[in-house]
């Protein structure tokens, strides 16, 4: 069975009613995004990174996956697939894909500021209306205060390299509602075998090489595209 390899972004998950970060103010949710997003914002206020990121949770837990999740699910009948997403939603799961590797963290999970190999799924009897609620005071067993479980701006991209060997294994490889700009995520293009047939889906594509065929569609017609394409 053949290797297909997708790379994911914002594009997937924002037809499922995610909100994306990117945009001409440098907001998100009416936040700056570098208070909410990056290493040096969660040391200057801890309680807001909480509150902004139980109000992305209740976000989630209100959408669902949408055609696009639900099709690459679809192509496991055909092909050895493994999703290498930017998303820090759990919507690829949710959909049923099997393989899931996360580059930029997992919003329903909370790790120890202590140590952190020691990561948490956050149980759903904490859902509130403001989604499931962590804060400065919120502890481990241990005892420990426990951070979010993402990737902030100014730090490193701890399973890049593990999705760089998944990019080097394809013999196709999809990349899917990304403007190709977030690295070091955009790079694994370059890591596909120049033998492996590359796809790129995205209404609004970046300029790519001569060997990427693009459908420029959202996320949802273009994998049904894609769909088509593989399995004919």
């Amino acid at each position: 069975m053949k290797k297909l390899v997708v790379s994911s972004g914002a594009g997937i998950s924002a037809e499922s009613g995610i909100t994306t970060f990117r945009d001409a103010g440098g907001l998100w949710e009416n936040y700056p995004v570098m208070d909410v997003a990056s290493h040096d914002g969660f040391l200057r206020n801890p309680a807001l990174i909480h509150k902004f990121y139980n109000e992305r949770r209740a976000q989630l837990v209100e959408v669902e996956p949408n055609a696009a999740h639900r099709g690459l699910v679809e192509l496991e009948k055909y092909f050895d697939v493994d999703v290498i997403t930017q998303n820090v939603d759990d919507l690829h799961e949710r959909a049923g894909s099997s393989n899931v590797l996360h580059l930029h963290g997992e919003l329903m999970k909370v790790r120890s500021l202590r140590d952190e190999s020691r990561v948490y799924q956050l149980p759903c009897d904490q859902l509130t209306d403001k989604g499931l609620v962590t804060s400065v005071d919120t502890r481990d067993s241990y005892g420990d205060p426990v951070r979010p479980h993402i990737v902030f701006f100014q730090e490193a991209v701890p399973n890049f390299d593990r999705a760089c060997l998944l990019a080097q294994k394809a013999d196709v490889f999809v990349v899917i509602g990304t403007s190709l700009v977030v690295y070091p995520a955009a790079s694994l293009l370059h890591y596909a075998p120049r033998n492996a047939e590359v796809y790129y889906i995205d209404p609004r594509p970046s300029a790519v090489p001569d060997y990427v065929h693009v459908i420029d569609k959202p996320a949802t017609e273009g994998v049904k595209e894609l769909i088509g394409i593989l399995t004919k």
